[in-house]
């Protein structure tokens, strides 16, 4: 199998991984840059990581990566959703609901880093437990409580945002 074959087979998980680090906060561009990094370091070390936690891995690389970024740059950055609102009958209806996406990204953007993962991974990825739990490489029920706890600090936050 050669690289572009590899390369087929991974792009539905790069593309996973892609719009993922868009929505914790990355330019397109730099999503971009990131995975083709971790594309590289995946042939780089590709006998040394383990049967069945190559996805993992690659979550791990890639938001790594991104948070180097981050801090490299000195910044967070937290766009506005660009999914497209669903069809609306009532131009109010657009501009509430964009109003509403808003207010959710202020209240993501001030929950910790990994509680903001867990979020976005649970609520808009809709990965079961089990799946975040590989993924980050926690313990289900580390992933559980840690969803608890950033179930309860969005829901204090955005209540106080929203007054």
């Amino acid at each position: 199998m050669d690289a572009g074959q590899i390369y087929e087979l991974l792009q539905p998980k790069l593309n996973e991984i892609r719009n993922y680090l868009i929505r914790l906060g990355a330019s397109p561009s730099d999503a971009e840059d990131i995975l083709q990094e971790t594309v590289y370091k995946a042939f780089l070390y590709i006998d040394s990581i383990e049967n069945g936690k190559f996805s993992a891995w690659l979550y791990k690389v890639a938001v790594n990566r991104y948070y180097d970024l981050c801090r490299r740059k000195k910044w967070i950055t937290v766009p506005i959703d660009t999914m497209e609102l669903p069809d609306s009958k009532l131009p109010e209806d657009s501009l509430l609901q964009q109003e509403k996406k808003e207010e959710v990204e202020v209240v993501l953007s001030q929950l910790a880093p990994l509680h903001k993962q867990l979020l976005i991974m649970k609520y808009e990825m809709e990965l079961p437990y089990k799946e975040i739990a590989k993924l980050l490489g926690m313990r289900m029920e580390h992933v559980k409580a840690a969803l608890y706890q950033a179930r309860q600090q969005f829901k204090k936050r955005y209540g106080s945002e929203v007054r």
